[in-house]
């Protein structure tokens, strides 16, 4: 029998954008390397993994380049293609079939890549021609782990086409049938590169200040509003994350004006990393850079990093947070927003299983109906 909480704040609606949400629990972007070959395609084993997950208030789909510049890392999708397209459908499908909302996200991975997944071999692409410390990706089933080489830096003249991959993909994504999309700015990629002063170092419109430093991503949100609408619109951010040799010197400014121009252009959320097991310079939580942003943001705000249902309950119950998306969790429970409202026991989650492979790991993870048929709701 299905057990209600009436005053759960996790399972109280919320209008967001133009869906409204069943519960509070998102599925937050998990990249899992299982896209087919060639040509980095959804396959339909990827429609059954997330028909399954569908009971999340939405899914955010696993980072997907916008174009094969934006590509870091073997076997992650596309939406650059028609097969991508195509087989983008195959999932979205699946996924409303199953009464679930999904969105997309948009990534373009800057320097984190490798010539050898590079067109015509070509070194990635970045602000400012900076090696990321200890940064590595694999670029093959049996490359193994591989050291990211210096990459160059863009051309002035060239970043606006980076726009317009990030128009394109957007557009794709509605094609795709996708909900809304998610623009990727954080863990270390193209558009946190631009961000963040650590890796920033340019000295022309899109380098220096906190301003110019904001102008690129900036620039893509206005672009993907103008596909999407800003309604169906976000964003991830990782302000204080570490990953991928990432920092800024002063990240309550850099959040806090670019939170002031997202609310000003009217997007319907701001997904933020305040945590995270791949690392974190803050101690914790970054509460001053979360009151910044919400100082100056009045969407809905999305945490993301660590949690597990107490503490979510109690940030949206102070007020700190909307939504919270769940990584790892969802990995090893399709069924989390069930076993959340049930107080049931969690699946352990196989971390050799994350990235590439087959079924294992990814398809076979027991629902709770699975694991007691005796125990389905009545």
């Amino acid at each position: 029998m299905t057990v209600e909480v009436p005053d759960d704040p996790l399972f109280q609606p919320l209008q967001f954008g133009t869906l409204k949400l069943r519960n509070r629990i998102i599925m937050a972007p998990l990249t899992r390397s299982r896209a087919s070959q060639p040509g980095d395609v959804p396959n339909e084993m990827n429609a059954r993994y997330y028909r399954q997950r569908a009971s999340a208030g939405f899914i955010i789909s696993e980072a997907t380049q916008i174009s094969p510049q934006g590509k870091g890392y073997a076997f992650t999708p596309g939406i650059h293609s028609q097969e991508q397209i195509d087989g983008w459908r195959k999932v979205t499908d699946a996924v409303h079939e199953a009464g679930g909302r999904i969105y997309l996200q948009l990534w373009h991975v800057g320097r984190i890549s490798h010539p050898d997944l590079q067109p015509d071999g070509q070194q990635p692409v970045a602000p400012s021609a900076i090696k990321p410390e200890g940064a590595q990706t694999y670029t093959s089933k049996d490359s193994g782990m591989v050291d990211i080489p210096e990459p160059r830096a863009l051309k002035t003249e060239e970043i606006p086409d980076i726009v317009e991959q990030f128009r394109q993909g957007a557009k794709n994504a509605r094609e795709a049938g996708f909900d809304g999309v998610e623009i990727h700015a954080a863990n270390g990629y193209l558009l946190d590169q631009f961000l963040r002063t650590g890796s920033n170092k340019r000295t022309d419109k899109y380098g220096g200040s906190v301003e110019n430093r904001l102008r690129l991503p900036l620039e893509v949100v206005e672009a993907v509003i103008e596909v999407w609408g800003k309604e169906n619109v976000g964003i991830r951010v990782s302000p204080t994350g570490s990953f991928n040799d990432m920092h800024d010197d002063d990240p309550v400014e850099t959040y806090g004006l670019l939170a002031k121009h997202l609310d000003d252009l009217g997007i319907s959320f701001i997904e933020v990393v305040e945590d995270s097991f791949q690392g974190n310079h803050a101690d914790d939580r970054p509460e001053d850079v979360i009151t910044a942003i919400q100082t100056s943001y009045k969407g809905v705000y999305i945490a993301n990093g660590e949690y597990d249902a107490k503490e979510a309950r109690q940030r949206i119950s102070d007020g700190r947070c909307d939504l919270v998306s769940f990584g790892r969790p969802f990995i090893a429970n399709p069924d989390l927003p069930r076993r959340f409202r049930e107080n049931a026991k969690l699946n352990e989650w196989d971390s050799d299983t994350f990235y590439g492979g087959d079924e294992r790991g990814y398809i076979d993870y027991p629902s709770l109906d699975e694991q007691n048929p005796l125990a389905r709701p009545s």
